[in-house]
């Protein structure tokens, strides 16, 4: 095999896991945005819309559905492509079996993330670790160089062992780092390296319909898992062939282990991934202070090495094994744990030391590299223990940051009651409500401009007495909660994107149950979830779920339409036609292609007694549809409100021009305002009657999201959000008019 031309990039891990892919031109990558990956789908995206691949990229709601997309995809017999990290993964993780146990192919990038709680984005080994046992293969990538020849060989590796395959490498450290690499100049290249797909049976084959995925009893079962053994068998010397087969193209040897002046080491030190580069350097400082020192890596995980490290490490006298996460309870890491077990299967008897380091996103400096070694000469130390932890304070109590507010301190400034079968408020105007404390303080990270915190305490202003909060991770969470501080005067709850309502419904269940034995005061609290950021797309499920089952809470929804916690990645509420990381302009492509989800008439289907929208424009009727959330949530289960939320950073505009913008959506009746109560909906405010309705366009061109769409190519996308904006609108008023709808 002829070396192939190749050019110099300057480029990160996830640009180069882009970049491979394009180059394999996948049919299909079904995604979600999640740091430390997510660059992975934008670039994609980026290049997808300069028409220079033709995967088509599809937006899942979650990982799990990604997951789901992805598997679906390989069951046609096409290449499939995906990427992730940390609990998006885990979320997906139940797919990954299913994947491999049907020994369908597939690439997916894992950019290793720390897995939360508490929540840290910061790049560990935590993640891929939970792969281990699905029946993978995986390769461990050291540098972003590494990252582009692996993606390449994935695919090859993939398809001739019909078995998936994992690309992991350190999130942040390799992912987002820059570096020169070289790439194949012709995309040819890669493609005729490959070969063609050769996939024994599809699902899309009616002349021969084959079962996919069927229902096992024993032995049948034990026969399937021990045919998924032998593949990863065969592994063993499938994954070397092609790493040479690779060599002879691109002058770049892949190693199943890497090692650094093993052979006469006494003391080696066992790291993985990008801290295999820092501790190659110590290396050689330590050599020339005369210590026979050394240092090993893998580049393959999955299947484990275990005649390669045994012959490295038959003449080391002690080996470190230093983890970038732990197996809690089991005396160290996952590589410690399979390390110890490969000696001992080999009969090898050096002394094993465990040491965990980096969580979340610790740098690992050669000081620590140099303390790793030198604690190798100490006779008398832990055989495990952590580094780069500090003691702590043995007496520290927390302080509040704030008074607390609860009923004792906050005045009863609203009532609501029944009347002919609907809640009516008294009260609940913005100078009614002025001497509510806040319940979210100012000391918050918040963009200038940010709507979150302003539609929170706009909601708050309307809700009376006790409350409890729970955030789902996002914007909102991020900005309120960095540790040890926090802006929240009541208690709060975190949780992930996906659960968020189905845990406020298990708080919630278990206040009233404790009170109900006596084991809590008589009293009452309101229990809200705050959501966005995506997570009424991802979180859709636990929310509906909550209201079917009518638990009494509210859901709040701030809708700043997109996934802004991670860059301004496309969600289903993010306007058609609107540009954003995941759904760029180009010649092939001109913003995300679907219209934007209608969540509260979702909601309303559910049959839930109470569904409102809110905008900050209308402040008073905002407050007061919180009061009335308040009162149906307590009286008949979930209430739901959402309100558009302004995000300058993302949407493109200015700070002081938030309120106008949001008015803008309101008049144009893209956010039109209105609420369900007991199932028959009311408007709050009717442009039409007030001659303030304006076309949409008039909306969009505010915002630099969406003001292209204002050029005459792109009229026709105007034209259909127009139509079924006005759709959705004309639907609203006739179901007002309406004494059942």
């Amino acid at each position: 095999m002829e070396k192939a031309e190749q050019k110099l990039l300057f480029e990160s891990g996830n640009e180069l896991a882009a970049y491979a892919a394009k180059q394999i031109n996948y049919h299909v990558m079904g995604y979600y945005p999640i740091t430390p990956s997510t660059q992975i789908a934008e670039y994609l995206d980026r290049m997808g819309a300069d028409g220079q691949h033709t995967i088509d990229l599809i937006p899942a709601e979650g990982e799990h559905s990604a997951a789901g997309i992805c598997y679906g995809a390989s069951t046609g017999g096409g290449r499939v492509f995906n990427a992730t990290s940390a609990n998006g993964l885990l979320y997906a993780l139940e797919q990954l079996p299913v994947q491999s146990g049907t020994r369908l192919p597939m690439v997916l990038n894992i950019a290793c993330r720390s897995v939360s709680g508490p929540l840290s984005i910061k790049g560990d080994h935590s993640d891929v670790m939970f792969t281990l046992n699905t029946g993978w293969v995986i390769l461990f990538a050291a540098s972003p160089q590494e990252v582009y020849d692996c993606n390449i060989c994935a695919i090859k590796i993939a398809e001739q062992l019909k078995l998936p395959v994992i690309v992991a490498f350190d999130g942040f450290f390799t992912s987002h780092q820059k570096r020169n690499c070289y790439v194949f100049a012709d995309d040819k290249s890669v493609q005729d390296f490959i070969g063609p797909i050769n996939y024994d049976y599809s699902a899309l084959n009616p002349e021969k319909p084959i079962t996919i995925g069927s229902y096992m009893n024993e032995p049948d079962l034990m026969n399937n898992k021990y045919q998924l053994h032998l593949a990863m068998e065969k592994a063993r010397t499938l994954i070397p062939k092609v790493f040479s087969e690779y060599e002879q193209l691109s002058g770049r040897a892949l190693k199943t282990v890497k090692t650094y002046q093993t052979d006469d080491a006494e003391v080696l030190l066992f790291v993985l991934g990008s801290a295999y580069l820092t501790a190659k350097a110590v290396v050689d400082k330590l050599r020339n202070e005369g210590k026979k020192v050394g240092v090993f890596s893998l580049g393959v995980l999955r299947p484990f090495p275990v005649e390669e490290i045994a012959e490295l490490c038959k003449n080391a006298q002690t080996i470190l094994v230093a983890d970038r996460q732990d197996s809690y309870g089991a005396g160290g890491g996952n590589m410690s744990l399979e390390i110890r077990a490969a000696l001992q299967q080999k009969g090898l008897t050096p002394r094993v030391i465990s040491r965990i380091y980096g969580l979340g996103g610790q740098d690992f400096y050669e000081r620590d590299a140099i303390e790793l070694f030198e604690t190798c000469y100490k006779k008398d130390i832990k055989s495990f223990d952590y580094i780069g932890v500090y003691p702590g304070e043995s007496d520290f109590k927390p302080k509040p940051y704030f008074e607390p507010v609860s009923s004792e301190n906050n005045p009863r400034l609203i009532s609501c009651s029944e009347e002919n079968g609907k809640a009516v408020v008294k009260g609940g105007t913005v100078r009614d409500t002025t001497a509510r404390p806040k319940r979210l303080a100012p000391g918050h990270g918040a963009c200038p401009g940010c709507g979150i915190p302003i539609n929170v305490n706009l909601l708050l202003r309307g809700i009376e007495g006790n409350v409890v909060l729970l955030f789902q991770t996002g914007c909102g969470m991020v900005v309120t909660t960095g540790y040890p501080k926090t802006a929240f005067k009541v208690p709060y709850v975190h949780n992930l994107f996906q659960n968020g309502a189905a845990t406020l419904a298990g708080l919630s269940k278990m206040y009233h149950k404790m009170q109900e034995r006596g084991e809590l005061p008589e009293g009452e609290i309101t229990f809200i979830l705050v959501s966005g950021d995506g997570g009424m797309d991802i979180g859709m499920g636990s929310a509906l779920g909550t209201a079917l089952r009518g638990d009494p809470v509210i859901l709040f929804e701030y809708d700043n339409g997109g996934y802004m916690n991670t860059g301004y990645q496309l969600s289903y509420s993010t306007p058609m036609g609107a540009k954003s990381a995941t759904s760029h302009l180009g010649e092939s492509q001109w913003g995300k292609a679907f219209f934007h989800k209608d969540m509260p008439r979702i909601m309303a289907a559910t049959g839930m007694p109470y569904v409102a929208t809110a905008a900050e424009s209308d402040p008073n009727d905002f407050i007061k549809k919180a009061a009335k959330a308040q009162y149906y949530a307590k009286a008949y289960g979930t209430a739901y409100i959402k309100c558009l939320s302004a995000c300058p950073l993302n949407w493109g505009d200015k700070p002081n021009t938030e309120r106008k913008v949001i008015s803008a959506a309101v008049d144009s009746c893209y956010f039109p305002l209105y609420e369900v109560e007991m199932g028959c909906t009311t408007l709050s405010y009717n442009p039409e009657q007030k001659n303030k309705k304006i076309p949409v366009s008039e909306w969009l061109k505010m915002m630099g999201r969406t003001k292209h769409l204002c050029a005459e190519k792109y009229s026709g996308i105007v034209e259909a959000v127009q139509s079924e904006v006005d759709r959705r609108w004309n639907r609203l008023k006739v179901q007002a008019e309406h004494p059942e709808l």
